[in-house]
């Protein structure tokens, strides 16, 4: 199994988490090699002591065989105190005798002492080896080296990639439609070229964008003075019915400048909504007022089942609404919509035949549509992101049926 598969296995895809994981890793083998190192260094002086204990038993042997005297001077030198002569200590000798294998020779740890019992024809004593395992200095000196070594290398590491970290709230902000953003780095290394490049491309995007608000709000200024001019010129006209109908057009235009202008704002993410408490009822009156229809009754059928309170920006709100019961009368069969509100859902159902698309492909801009540009739901989709509301589509017994389900 490779690295990288470990890793998806594991579930670590933070670039931290994969460094952390490597330095504890790294760490880990090293303090498994050092005890084992450590194990075997003290063992190697417990042999070094255990052979120097068979030595000096071996010599006081001899030398008791020549003289009839235990050789306490020559056990001073080598670090043996004689503890007993003659078994007088009949306490430890028992606890030596009871821990040790043999009650004629045994070499037991009690209370972190050593003692060596002899116990044979000639003369029975218990000497107290002093000699202590050689502590491995060298090698604690190299772990402690190789460890604040890989330590050092860990913070720097960190600390290299910790531009990473601001570089990544900076995008968060910019994606949440912060453009004044500035990530310039004076440093040498990748990370600093991604910065450089990222906030070469903001510059650009901020260029774009100042561009293309410019040239809405040109173009919508230019379209507002010629109806503004024939609102006026409509006046001139003696004929009552003619002029109101030239005064709802221009009334129209002028809306959908407005329209226009929110649906800029929102899709590039630079508006802020004025969230209040509304019915659902009154959220689709505005949205009829919005259609501007001679007679509502004679296109839209509503029922209100159950009215239910929402929150969210009234003027958004309406104009999401308004665009499905548009779509729900240009693309019927009969010119008629039905509308249902029932908490907690806002109903636009129309005959017609099924959307010949998944649903999902009519939410990006400028989709294949027919006698439109395909916006609508493209607006509606991006207002109800905002309110966190949720459009559905289904197709039931020749009834296309889109549902507002306000969480």
């Amino acid at each position: 199994m490779s690295v990288t598969s470990l890793f998806e296995r594991l579930r670590i895809t933070s670039l931290r988490a994969k460094i952390d994981l490597v330095f504890l890793i790294a760490v880990l083998l090293l303090v498994l090699l050092f005890a084992a190192l450590w194990k075997r260094s003290i063992d190697r002086s417990f042999q070094e002591i255990q052979m120097q204990e068979r030595a000096n038993i071996h010599y006081l042997y001899l030398y008791y065989l020549k003289t009839g005297k235990i050789d306490t001077d020559y056990l001073a030198s080598q670090n043996i105190r004689v503890v007993d002569v003659g078994g007088k200590n009949l306490k430890l000798y028992r606890q030596i005798a009871q821990k040790g294998k043999s009650k004629k020779f045994s070499v037991v740890n009690l209370r972190l002492h050593r003692y060596i019992l002899i116990n044979n024809d000639r003369f029975k004593l218990i000497l107290e080896n002093l000699n202590k395992p050689r502590f491995p200095l060298e090698l604690f000196i190299a772990f402690t080296g190789a460890l604040a070594m890989l330590l050092l290398l860990y913070f720097w590491v960190i600390r290299s990639i910790r531009p990473l970290s601001e570089l990544k709230k900076k995008i968060l902000r910019f994606s949440e439609g912060d453009l004044n953003i500035h990530c310039h780095s004076d440093r040498k290394d990748e990370i600093a070229e991604v910065a450089n490049a990222f906030d070469q491309a903001v510059e650009t995007i901020r260029n774009l964008l100042r561009s293309r608000q410019l040239l809405l709000r040109a173009i919508m200024h230019e379209l507002k003075t010629p109806i503004a001019k024939g609102r006026l010129l409509s006046e001139m006209i003696d004929d009552p019915k003619k002029r109101a109908r030239f005064h709802a057009i221009f009334e129209r235009l002028n809306l959908l400048i407005d329209e226009f202008a929110k649906v800029e704002q929102i899709t590039s993410k630079n508006f802020q909504p004025d969230f209040h408490s509304y019915k659902a009822s009154d959220i689709l009156e505005g949205s009829i007022d919005l259609l501007m229809l001679d007679d509502p009754s004679r296109y839209l059928h509503t029922v209100i089942r159950k009215d239910f309170t929402l929150r969210g920006d009234f003027e958004l709100l309406t104009l999401a609404i308004k665009n499905l019961i548009d779509n729900a009368i240009k693309y019927s069969a009969d010119r008629h919509a039905d509308i249902l509100i029932r908490e907690p859902e806002i109903r636009i159902i129309n005959r017609g035949k099924a959307l010949p698309h998944p649903i999902e492909e009519y939410f990006t801009p400028f989709h294949s549509s027919e006698g439109g540009l395909g916006l609508g739901l493209y607006i509606v989709k991006s207002i109800l992101d905002l309110h966190g509301m949720e459009l559905i589509y289904r197709h039931e017994e020749g009834k296309n049926i889109f549902a507002v389900i306000v969480k």
